[in-house]
């Protein structure tokens, strides 16, 4: 995909005018990241043939984890307009997270006030987006 993705550009990129490097044409950066993405495909490539790995059976699909992992993202889109922005997302935390077969509410916890911390910081704080941050009825 690589190479393919890599090959199409660089050749695209050679119907406009490339430049130099100190003056760039319209051409001279996708050429150039045409070239490297590539050169990426290439040692991809190369290191999948040279890899040897255990062939294992595909363990059958398991229905209920993916259930759950919906069903956690569908509880966030339900629980936000009323409950607010941070028991929406702990929620989403720990239901999904339940969903592992290394799940540990000590893990599952810290992971929470950690996505609880940075989405608030990004999408309240920084990009100003307006969420009810604790539910209907606690805000008055």
């Amino acid at each position: 995909m690589y190479i393919v993705i890599g090959l199409f550009f660089t050749f695209v990129a050679t119907q406009y005018q490339m430049g130099t490097a100190a003056k760039m044409g319209p051409g001279y950066f996708p050429f150039c990241l045409g070239i490297l993405m590539t050169l990426l495909g290439l040692i991809v490539l190369v290191q999948s043939l040279r890899a040897t790995a255990m062939i294992e059976s595909i363990p059958k699909f398991n229905w209920r984890i993916i259930g759950q992992i919906t069903g956690a993202v569908v509880l966030y889109g339900v629980l936000l307009p009323r409950m607010g922005f941070l028991i929406a997302v702990v929620a989403l935390v720990l239901v999904s997270a339940s969903a592992s077969k290394e799940f540990t509410w000590k893990g599952s916890l810290i992971n929470a006030a950690f996505l609880v911390a940075f989405t608030y910081s990004v999408f309240v704080m920084g990009l100003k987006l307006q969420f009810p941050l604790l539910p209907v009825f606690l805000q008055q």
